[in-house]
């Protein structure tokens, strides 16, 4: 079986965000890159840095938070994965999502690389979902 790398990143994310971790630590691929300068674009991540160690490259990320959360379990960052291995889910540049009424972001994988909902409507370009982020 091969790893899903995309639903790897979404999983540490989600996690360190659910436990108030600071930092998070992902394997460096090229996908992985992508979709990282997106969330830094975005404004969902803070700062990244490129970290080598023992002939292995990842990224250290730094989650943005809110200051007085009150309330143990609830996410500042949510992100769901939509197609997966088993089920690829592919959008014309017309039917792609909005979430939250274009206050998320949904990011695609299409011809021209991996780009969020806005550029892919502005190219007028389809692709595959990859995740939501609000």
């Amino acid at each position: 079986m091969g790893r899903d790398t995309i639903a790897d990143i979404i999983t540490s994310i989600r996690n360190a965000d659910m436990n108030r971790k600071g930092t998070v630590q992902i394997a460096s691929t090229n996908i992985s890159e992508n979709i990282i300068k997106i969330l830094l674009q975005e404004g969902f991540i803070e700062n990244v840095r490129k970290h080598r160690e023992d002939n292995k490259t990842f990224f250290v990320l730094t989650l943005r938070h809110r200051r007085n959360r009150k309330v143990l379990y609830k996410t500042s960052l949510n992100l769901k994965r939509i197609s997966r291995p088993g089920l690829r889910i592919y959008s014309n540049y017309q039917k792609i999502p909005r979430i939250l009424g274009g206050m998320g972001i949904v990011i695609l994988s299409t011809s021209r690389g991996i780009m969020t909902d806005r550029e892919a409507r502005l190219e007028r370009i389809g692709g595959e979902v990859l995740c939501y982020i609000w």
